[in-house]
């Protein structure tokens, strides 16, 4: 039995120019970023290739825009790709990595058991959410199927993981909020798989205890994260390498439906269901590890009620909206649950307990 691995070297830099001398950045390189990032990097002399992200869309990735985005790349000669972004540009990255000079990334679905490595990829978080450049799945939004879905591969782990955790300080407030909230679902939904195992659970529990802490000093320091940002960067990536081992389950797979259609960012889109599934879990299963992951937060957050203080907590750091303030409709709830049933099998398969296709529209529903 397989019990963990981590496959991505990871690095810390103090500054993205020590990264770039480290690295020795050139110009057969390929820089994959956002136009706000380059600004930011300004006083660094990148001498890459450079393809902006912003140039083909915004929002989280979908497969129109990663199209465009692959048919640019496939006209230029490069050996490595610099990805320095968030998630959706470190996703994006992975997918560069292994086309081979494929421009439609459905077709990268179709083979996603025989991709290979056509690129070495370094992979450069600039949010604390993602734990993008520590795992092998990429989020796309597949216009076919009106949902976002995974293409996972082995060949899509980056070569090497840089944490900088000056490239989070300029972060705006809602990104930070939302993709920590984001590393903390991977870290909870990764402790409760039934695929965790000892070496998974100790990134897990790290993860939740980081940023939880995290949290409770922002809200001190009247939601100031900055200081906060070298230990939530080390989190969000504690948290990557425990779901990419672990895997993470429901949270994820009803999100997809409901992110897909109102484009609702990937983190805040999972915020929706996250104490509502685990509310799910605690009254159907309570006696199983739901109460060690209640006793952990309990001890964290200080209240008695676990899971109180955890909803007390993120409230202070991101009031919840239901899904109505998006847009949706009663009319979402029924083709919602059916293409999470129908597209989502491989989260649906990490459930800490049994959850049918009519707990998934009642999660749904309470969530409207």
């Amino acid at each position: 039995m397989k019990l963990f691995q981590i496959v991505p070297q990871i690095f810390e830099f103090e500054s993205f120019a020590s990264f770039a001398e480290s690295f020795g950045l050139c110009e057969t390189d390929l820089l994959f970023t956002g136009a706000h990032t380059l600004q930011a990097l300004n006083n660094t002399e990148v001498p890459c290739i450079t393809i902006l992200r912003d140039n083909y869309g915004s929002g989280e990735p979908s497969d129109v825009m990663v199209n465009a985005i692959l048919t640019e790349a496939a006209k230029h000669t490069f050996h490595r790709i610099i990805a320095v972004g968030g998630g959706a540009i470190l996703d994006i990255a992975k997918i560069i990595a292994v086309a081979n000079g494929c421009t439609d990334v459905n077709e990268l679905y179709a083979c996603a058991d025989k991709l290979g490595t056509d690129k070495e990829l370094i992979a450069v978080p600039t949010t604390c959410g993602t734990g993008s450049e520590i795992t092998n799945i990429s989020i796309v939004y597949r216009s076919a199927a009106d949902t976002k879905q995974g293409l996972v591969s082995d060949a899509m782990y980056p070569r090497y993981a840089v944490l900088i955790p000056e490239l989070l300080e300029t972060m705006p407030y809602n990104v930070f909020a939302t993709s920590s909230i984001d590393a903390l679902i991977h870290a909870v939904e990764s402790y409760l798989s039934p695929l965790a195992t000892p070496y998974s659970e100790m990134y897990s529990i790290a993860a939740i205890r980081e940023i939880l802490q995290c949290y409770i000093e922002t809200v001190s320091r009247q939601n100031d994260f900055r200081p906060s940002c070298p230990q939530l960067l080390k989190a969000s990536n504690y948290a990557g390498i425990a779901f990419s081992n672990a895997g993470c389950g429901p949270v994820h797979a009803i999100s997809y439906a409901f992110g897909g259609k109102y484009h609702v960012p990937h983190g805040e889109s999972n915020y929706q269901f996250f104490l509502p599934v685990l509310s799910f879990y605690k009254k159907t299963a309570p006696d199983g590890k739901i109460r060690s992951l209640e006793q952990l937060l309990c001890e964290v957050t200080g209240n008695p009620d676990g899971f109180e203080g955890l909803k007390e907590l993120l409230e202070k750091i991101l009031p919840a909206k239901p899904m109505r303030a998006y847009g949706a409709s009663e009319e979402d709830i029924e083709p919602f649950t059916e293409s999470t049933a129908a597209n989502q099998q491989r989260l649906l398969g990490r459930q800490y307990c049994k959850m049918g296709k009519e707990d998934i529209y009642n999660i749904y529903r309470s969530c409207l």
